[in-house]
């Protein structure tokens, strides 16, 4: 329930949302009607609310129930939405302009007929395939949209359509709020009923700009220049709600533990399967979310290395949960030659289709869930950090496991590891930086969220936490290839940083920080690589100077 009224919430509040601020003219302008009619101009603005709202669940749907269409980059279906919004501005400019065109001449069905007439005859036709051509456009403003797509669909097709009728509902009903003011004002003058006068063919060229700027990425450049400045991140707000409503949903302390769901494989089970229902009664579990590239993750193993040790003659059982962020930690073999790696001898289950991920919410790495004899969470931990607490709550659950068993001595005291990697969290400014395309919103040049090659070069003046290349990259969903030569260039505040990479040869790149070079760096697999290490905590620009074709940039990441 918490959930249903968050995606409402999220509706509303995206209308507020940078990404969809560019396009709000679009649906102030096209509910104004020429003849001044209020009662006819509502029930226009209507029908493009809710064909908006009803284009957002059948994309959705789409999305989910089509294979192909998932793969379909983002870019296209801002082509689609920008090419129909500057037919609508070119109608709005040149009145004649839709009957001239060659095949609208050339349709004998009535219907299509209607339909290329509509919006001269305020046709509702009109109006719905304005309202339809942003609903790809305003989906993709939310993250709770995105919670929706793809954790609550998955388990349940019905509940998440809940869900999303709710985000749409809220969505639909703040824009008709807006046409409804938008038009009050509009109303009162009547020079702007004129379908040939000044307003309605400056509508027409502001459309036409506002779908160009759609195709080409700019409504994005606007959005993105708004939050640097620090302004609307209704985002943030969404997340707060969502983060609420993650403490208070399935993971709530006390539930009981979802089961392992579709396991992909085992890892230090001999090959057989495992369940937390066979400990149940018998051992408390450690259940710990990870994937082996995330350096995060890989900050924290040595404490869940140190815990096995000590408490599995206790009673402690710790499954390792690997649920891949990228697709080459889908591969078995990579998780194996990792759990070798870290030294990890508890069994691991492999969750490549996020199965057990969804089934318990959740949506971070790493995360800890104790679980205790009857199968219920008791503890929930997200990221680093908390290792005393966690501890103390494993040392709790064993005490209460073992009551019935004097001769079982628990551990009080706190174990310390040796090979732990410190670093300050709060003097760490510079977020995680994705390169592919499908989450490269800090790409300094360039066009982010767009597939395919791109001719780069860097500018003169770079900005902190915005990535710069060099060169020509190819742009993929998860990463960017290298062409010949180039350069990655980054200005960063923290002291160590991390590379997601790979080599499809392997090569030596430069690395260089503040102007002098630090180092000579080999990349081959794809794993993590340590790219600065030991520097003072502050800003710092790194530069990492790539010879040749073939390297694959997944992200940056800082401590």
């Amino acid at each position: 329930m918490v959930l249903l009224f968050i995606s409402f919430i999220a509706g509303v509040l995206t209308i507020l949302a940078p990404c969809t601020l560019p396009v709000l003219p679009v649906i102030v302008g096209s509910s104004v009607g020429g003849e001044g009619d209020k009662l006819a101009n509502r029930k226009k603005a209507s029908i493009i609310a809710s064909s908006l709202g009803a284009s957002i669940i059948l994309f959705t749907l789409l999305l989910k129930a089509t294979s192909a269409l998932i793969s379909i980059p983002a870019s296209v279906w801002a082509i689609v939405s920008g090419v129909i919004i500057i037919i609508f501005g070119l109608i709005s400019l040149f009145p004649g302009f839709w009957e001239k065109l060659p095949f609208v001449a050339k349709l004998n069905s009535k219907s299509n007929i209607l339909l290329g007439t509509g919006y001269q005859k305020k046709s509702i036709w009109g109006d719905v395939i304005i309202g339809a051509s942003l609903g790809p456009v305003f989906s993709t403003c939310s993250p709770t949209y995105f919670v929706i797509l793809a954790t609550v669909l998955p388990q349940s097709f019905f509940l998440g359509l809940i869900y999303l009728l709710a985000y749409a509902i809220g969505l639909s009903g703040m824009l008709l709020l807006i046409a409804f003011l938008g038009q009050r004002l509009v109303g009162r003058l009547t020079s702007l009923s004129n379908p040939e006068g000044w307003f309605k063919r400056g509508l027409g060229i502001l459309f036409i700009i506002i779908g160009v700027g759609i195709m080409f990425g700019i409504d994005k450049k606007i959005q993105t220049s708004i939050l640097d400045a620090g302004l609307f991140d209704i985002t943030k707000v969404e997340q707060r709600l969502l983060s609420l409503n993650d403490m208070s949903s399935g993971n709530t302390l006390g539930k009981a533990a979802p089961e392992l769901v579709s396991p992909n494989g085992y890892i230090n089970t001999d090959g057989e399967a495992i369940t937390i229902a066979q400990y149940h009664g018998k051992k408390v579990v450690l259940l710990d979310v990870w994937t082996h590239s995330c350096i995060n993750c890989q900050r924290t193993l040595p404490y869940v290395n140190a815990w096995y040790n000590k408490y599995k003659d206790q009673g402690l059982e710790i499954i390792g949960l690997h649920t891949p962020e990228f697709a080459f930690e889908k591969i078995q073999g990579n998780v194996e030659a990792a759990v070798k790696k870290y030294n990890i001898t508890y069994p691991v289950v492999m969750d490549n289709n996020y199965k057990t991920w969804n089934a318990y919410g959740n949506q971070y790495w790493p995360r800890k869930y104790l679980i205790d004899e009857n199968g219920n969470i008791i503890y929930d931990h997200i990221g680093e950090g908390g290792y005393e607490e966690m501890e103390k709550q494993i040392q709790m659950a064993l005490m209460k496991l073992n009551a019935a068993h004097p001769e079982v001595k628990v551990s009080t005291d706190i174990v310390r590891p040796g090979d732990v990697i410190n670093y300050e969290a709060d003097k760490v400014q510079s977020p995680e930086i994705y390169f592919g395309s499908a989450r490269n919103e800090n790409l300094g040049n360039g066009k982010a969220g767009v597939l395919g090659k791109q001719e780069l070069a860097l500018p003169v003046r770079r900005s902190k936490n915005k990535v710069y290349l060099d060169g020509p990259w190819t742009f993929s969903p998860e990463y960017t290839k290298s062409g010949f030569a180039g350069t990655i260039s980054f200005k960063y505040d923290a002291r160590n940083v991390y590379m997601v990479a790979s080599a499809d040869e392997p090569m030596t790149v430069e690395i260089w920080v503040d102007g002098k070079k630090v180092k000579d760096l080999r990349i081959g697999e794809e794993t993590l690589y340590t790219l600065v290490e030991g520097f003072d905590y502050g800003e710092h620009e790194l530069q990492i100077r790539v010879p040749e074709e073939g390297l694959n940039a997944f992200t940056f990441t800082f401590g």
